[in-house]
């Protein structure tokens, strides 16, 4: 039977949330949202879609749904950008090429009509949120808001003549081994005048924090391939989202002189609750999930390190990191992973090897020309 692509309409978007749920109900490592934040993400009403557009397709062959794609333009990247670049993500498919080249060809035709010159991804729906491929690492469950996928899915990217336009690395490091003394010697020399100090947030005025973040974010990763800044809604959103789980130890500044010069956030590797629910919470499986959300997080991952870009090389990035060594210990963490940084920003992967973290996994962004 030939394969049929279908707009998926805004009323239906359930078909496409639900289908990865269905496809890797056997698979060990996968893990998938709670379906709920993936619709407030996926509908219109989302602050990023007021920049945004985009049209959901799914593949059926003989009426049984094979796939799924979202061909995507952000308009806030390419003004960024000075760009015509278009995007997929939500991508998920069995493995057959001719299904994942229809539904890679109905992406490319859509973007096409919409006057992008390509199609890169995957983004979920842009590298603010869940993005790349996995490429290497594939012997474990992802951390929180990092993607997983089958090898096959590398094969079906290039067969429908993607190809690499960057790589993101995610390191893994083992808490016990705490924070190297050689660092420590030279967060001392680097901070002998005191100006470098450490602030942690105040949950119950979280609002202040939020405008800090707020502050940072946007200088901090300016330069950064890929990036686009967060609009204040979309950071508005993302706040809400983390307010209910937000701890003290999760996100803290770092001030200079007593300016805002940088912040980390860090989260629990919440899949570890998330594995066990199949994207819904109900009276069968609410408690093994709030057992396992306050008792069996031991693990990690540093989400997010900016430092403004005038602070820089003033021993901020290494305070952070301590920091962040020492709540992941406080917090009973057997490891955390660092992620994701950029395959050449030489300067950051340094650092975090030096500490002696390892590369454990990579994700690739492809890129096709329209």
């Amino acid at each position: 039977m030939a394969v049929e692509i279908r707009e998926i309409a805004e009323k239906n978007l359930g078909a496409f949330i639900d289908y990865p749920y269905g496809l890797f109900r056997e698979d060990p490592h996968w893990v998938g949202d709670l379906k709920k934040d993936v619709r407030h993400l996926l509908e219109t009403g989302h602050p990023f879609w007021r920049h945004g557009e985009r049209k959901l397709l799914m593949a059926f062959r003989d009426g049984r749904p094979l796939g799924r794609i979202a061909a995507i333009v952000n308009q806030a990247h390419n003004n960024y950008h000075s760009d015509k670049a278009g995007f997929f993500g939500f991508f998920d498919c069995v493995n057959d090429r001719e299904v994942s080249g229809a539904l890679f060809a109905a992406a490319c035709a859509w973007l096409k009509g919409k006057g992008m010159d390509s199609a890169v991804g995957p983004v979920n729906p842009s590298t603010n949120e869940t993005c790349g491929m996995l490429l290497e690492g594939f012997d474990g469950p992802p951390m929180v808001m990092m993607p997983y996928n089958p090898p096959y899915y590398l094969e079906l990217a290039e067969a429908a003549g993607f190809s690499k336009t960057k790589d993101l690395y995610a390191y893994k490091y083992p808490v016990a081994s705490g924070f190297p003394e050689r660092f420590d010697k030279i967060l001392a020399r680097a901070n002998r005048d005191g100006k470098v100090t450490i602030h942690f947030a105040d949950v119950k005025g979280i609002n202040k924090a939020i405008e800090e973040v707020k502050d940072v974010y946007n200088s901090a990763w300016e330069k950064n391939w890929g990036f686009v800044p967060m609009t204040a809604d979309e950071m508005d959103d993302l706040a809400q989202a983390l307010k209910p789980m937000l701890k003290p130890e999760y996100l803290y500044f770092a001030h200079y002189d007593g300016k805002p010069a940088g912040f980390v956030l860090l989260l629990p590797d919440f899949n570890i609750a998330l594995k066990h629910v199949a994207g819904a919470l109900g009276p069968l499986n609410i408690l093994p999930f709030l057992y396992r959300f306050s008792f069996k997080l031991n693990r990690g991952r540093m989400l997010t390190m900016g430092v403004k870009q005038e602070f820089r090389g003033k021993g901020i990035e290494i305070a952070l990191i301590k920091q962040a060594i020492l709540a992941a210990k406080k917090m009973g963490w057997e490891y955390g992973e660092m992620s994701w940084t950029l395959e050449d920003n030489t300067l950051v992967n340094s650092v975090i090897e030096a500490l002696g973290s390892q590369l454990y996994r990579k994700y690739r962004i492809f890129e096709k020309k329209l």
